[in-house]
């Protein structure tokens, strides 16, 4: 049914996933290789509504829809609406709609186009910030720069259509840590998005950051800079409104969960809690 590698957020785990597009419509990220093997394809409509009634067949009750691959608001807005439209028809019981939107998706849309979006369903869009430093977005070929990134998170604010954004703890490698966690704190501060989620850097063999890697191009922090720089990230995040907080993923040393700015201290605290366990363990095991 499915063109795999098929990929969605943790928090569409129990979501019909309907693909409208294949692979990433940018998919030049030096550390992804999600979709690498891949050619970006738009599915044509009348291929996705056959998917969604084969769908209704097997399915008696859907409240969730997640919109594959990776950028599926780069579908042109009528098509895209056209798309919303016949999922509700089909699906009346039907919550949430949500999906992958790329930065450079996201500004290709007027506000009044995501507003219709809104209006006929679209719940939620997921966007990758990997960072809000400029010479790391450069270095990792994001094709867009802070001031961007900001001007797609505020047009999804604007419409009201909720916004989820990831970071990646370590993508700035160990000569940015510092300056990526600042700055990206900064960011998220501006953009204030509804959600957040901190990811973690897992290295994938056949990117371009593995052979800069193998090439002494770039070091990868270990778990003890990770979690300070995560520290530094939250220690530079202060919004007004409420932000849920999310630091659990697979790839993450420990898993954090809260919302700011509540919980700020709070999270601190577990991480310089954990920071000082590991670091009277790593005595005792010196004594013995």
């Amino acid at each position: 049914m499915y063109n795999y590698p098929l990929y969605r957020p943790p928090s569409e785990s129990n979501s019909l996933i309907i693909q409208a597009t294949l692979g990433c419509s940018h998919n030049k990220c030096n550390f992804c290789n999600m979709y690498k093997s891949k050619k970006f394809t738009i599915r044509p409509l009348k291929d996705i509504k056959e998917d969604i009634i084969y769908f209704r067949q097997l399915y008696g009750y859907v409240e969730k829809v997640f919109l594959a691959d990776g950028d599926a608001l780069i579908i042109n807005t009528e098509d895209l609406k056209e798309l919303l439209k016949y999922i509700k028809d089909v699906f009346p019981e039907c919550k949430r709609i949500t999906l992958y939107g790329s930065p450079k998706s996201i500004l290709l849309k007027t506000l009044e186009e995501l507003n219709d979006l809104k209006n006929l369903g679209l719940y939620m869009i997921y966007m990758g910030v990997e960072s809000g430093d400029d010479y790391v977005l450069n270095d990792i070929n994001k094709g867009m720069n802070s001031k961007e990134l900001i001007m797609a998170a505020n047009r999804v604010k604007s419409s009201e259509i909720l916004l989820s954004v990831t970071v990646i703890a370590g993508i700035g490698g160990v000569d940015n840590s510092k300056t990526h966690a600042i700055k990206t704190g900064e960011l998220i501060t501006k953009i204030n998005p509804d959600y957040l989620g901190v990811l973690t850097l897992m290295v994938e063999e056949g990117t371009i950051l593995y052979d800069k890697i193998l090439n002494k191009e770039f070091k990868v922090l270990n778990d003890k800079e990770i979690l300070n720089e995560t520290k530094i990230l939250i220690q530079n995040i202060n919004v007004n409104t409420t932000m849920i907080f999310r630091c659990n993923h697979a790839s993450n040393y420990i898993s954090l969960k809260g919302s700011l700015p509540k919980d700020k201290q709070n999270l601190l605290n577990q991480i310089n809690y954990y920071e000082e366990t590991n670091r009277l363990k790593q005595e005792k095991y010196r004594r013995l």
